[in-house]
């Protein structure tokens, strides 16, 4: 009896722990928000590993790079657009191209990956791919595909020591291509609703393909697994939506560009 109550209790959770995209997540928005905020905590305690610069000593960067988060933001496709806090980080580390958001909104983008791209539709780009692993939730999807119903049972308990325990494991934790596919189309599909050309994202694939022999490690394709015809999905879902041709803004860039570091 008690084995029949058990797996009806699992099979009750799954039923019930699915997120808006219907894929199966037993973390609540509010815990994505906390698990961002926690390691958003963790990073501003480790200024060596992680240097953010201060929006008091950057404020045009920081008023560039959020005016281009924001018009990401303002798109009707977000699903958790005034749920989560979506706040812009600039890591100060020239040598790393990367960016990458934290479940519930929190936005890092190293210099390097600044410094590197020559397009506003291009930091777009990538910022809306970011934007929207959080906004699918993807890395507390990833979370409970791994610990499975150990952190199923946890949470319908109400252990609150199990967002500790996860948060920890964010830095090292991957997506998949499907993820990473479902981001890249995402991605189009933001940049659709904003003045910015749509296929900013297979622009900055395309770029570091090009110069991939030169570079160094890749973070970004380290963190992110790279899907089979990538570039040829994007340009694939830009014909599907109507192939707009919006602003690639290259001036503009070059002001955020000089706003950083030297």
């Amino acid at each position: 009896m008690q084995k029949v109550s058990f797996f009806v209790l699992i099979l009750m959770l799954f039923v019930s722990c699915r997120s808006k995209d219907g894929d199966l997540n037993v973390f609540s928005t509010d815990e994505d928000v906390k698990l961002g905020e926690q390691y958003s905590n963790f990073l501003a305690t480790n200024t060596e590993e992680f240097p953010v610069l201060s929006r008091r000593d950057y404020p045009l960067a920081y008023k560039k790079l959020e005016q281009i988060t924001s018009a990401i933001l303002a798109s009707p496709t977000l699903l958790h657009k005034d749920e989560f806090p979506w706040e812009v980080y600039i890591i100060d580390i020239d040598t790393v191209l990367n960016a990458f958001c934290t479940p519930g909104g929190y936005i890092y983008v190293y210099t390097g990956l600044i410094k590197f791209l020559e397009s506003e539709d291009q930091l777009a780009g990538v910022l809306g791919h970011e934007i929207a692993h959080a906004d699918l939730r993807h890395s507390t999807e990833q979370m409970t595909k791994n610990y499975g119903v150990r952190i199923l049972i946890r949470v319908f308990t109400g252990d609150d020591s199990v967002l500790g325990d996860v948060a920890g494991n964010l830095v090292s934790l991957g997506f998949s291509r499907k993820d990473e596919t479902e981001a890249d189309m995402q991605s189009v599909q933001y940049l659709m609703d904003t003045k910015y050309d749509p296929r900013g994202v297979a622009r900055f694939f395309e770029k570091m393909e090009d110069r991939g022999e030169s570079l160094g490690p890749l973070v970004f394709l380290s963190t992110h697994p790279n899907p089979e015809n990538r570039v040829e999905k994007i340009y694939e879902k830009w014909k599907e939506l109507g192939s707009k041709k919006g602003e690639r803004n290259k001036e503009e860039y070059e002001d955020l560009k000089n706003a950083l570091p030297q």
